[in-house]
């Protein structure tokens, strides 16, 4: 089976791109540089000449809040970009796996007491800002094809390669002796290692449609910086606030738990946020 990666260059991209070489898996990858999925002829070619099996589309506007000014870009890459992936894939007989977010949810404060496991992969969507629209605008394109999809929905994406909360936040410490971190928004990490094992996983086993993958845990972000400081050694003095405190262009969900009881259900064994962190953690250090 081959695959072909695109968004390669992406903290998620390039995590599959290690994942595929360390198995000795056949693949291609592809940054948006080289194949940018909202141009159809440069999708098609490339897929006309690497001829795979499965499709990983990583390839994703992911600027929450610059999404807020361009709007058109978001939608661009986040809608047309997986039409235009879904065309190809229906014309060859290709599967397609592609990645979405918590953020397509409305992520209400009430929505705790409702989900206290987490939206489930059926649960309505209704997302608050224009990142989380281009998103669910994607999922329905995909949804309402003919294509085999696998869609996996992930939330507050981190691992070893690209840019996210816990490289912040040790950066941050490096000149700073106090920090301020939101805690009024719940949600638990995804972590890339985990993503891309569970999601090779899923598809070994067959499976089509919705999955969440996340870890095990609620937290506030500010419980999350907490851990990053306790499993790093970092003396520093965190101040907890509200989101208020903290203003961004675009809305955030006070609320983004994923269940992961669907994955439970095919057999696969959720990581413990904490024990995630350490994983990432002791990666980072053995690459510094």
């Amino acid at each position: 089976m081959k695959f072909l990666i695109t968004g390669a260059r992406g903290q998620l991209g390039k995590e599959w791109t290690q994942f595929f070489k360390s198995k000795g898996i056949a693949f291609e990858a592809f940054g948006s540089a080289q194949m940018d999925i909202t141009n159809w002829e440069n999708v098609k070619e490339r897929v006309e000449l690497c001829r795979p099996d499965v499709i990983v589309n990583c390839a994703a506007y992911t600027n929450v809040d610059e999404a807020e000014e361009r709007e058109g870009t978001a939608f661009s890459v986040n809608e047309k970009g997986v039409e235009n992936l879904v065309k190809i894939c229906l014309e060859k007989g290709i599967k397609l796996v592609h990645f979405s977010t918590d953020y397509v949810f409305s992520g209400r404060a009430e929505d705790e007491k409702l989900f206290p496991r987490g939206y489930k992969e059926e649960s309505e969507t209704d997302p608050i800002n224009t990142y989380g629209k281009s998103k669910r605008a994607g999922e329905v394109t995909l949804m309402k094809s003919q294509v085999d999809f696998l869609l996996i929905r992930v939330s507050w994406l981190c691992g070893p390669f690209g840019n996210n909360f816990v490289k912040t936040m040790l950066r941050l410490t490096e000149n700073r002796s106090e920090l301020s971190v939101v805690d009024d928004q719940k949600g638990s990490p995804s972590f890339t290692f985990d993503v891309v094992e569970k999601t090779f996983e899923l598809l070994n086993k067959g499976k089509s449609g919705v999955y969440h993958i996340s870890s095990n845990g609620k937290i506030s972000w500010a419980d999350f910086a907490e851990e990053i400081f306790n499993q790093s050694n970092i003396e520093i003095n965190l101040n907890r606030i509200p989101s208020s405190e903290f203003p961004t262009k675009a809305k955030r969900p006070a609320f983004s738990l994923l269940s992961t009881q669907k994955l439970e259900q095919e057999g696969l064994k959720v990581l413990a946020w904490k024990d995630g962190l350490s994983v990432l953690l002791e990666k980072l250090n053995s690459s510094s």
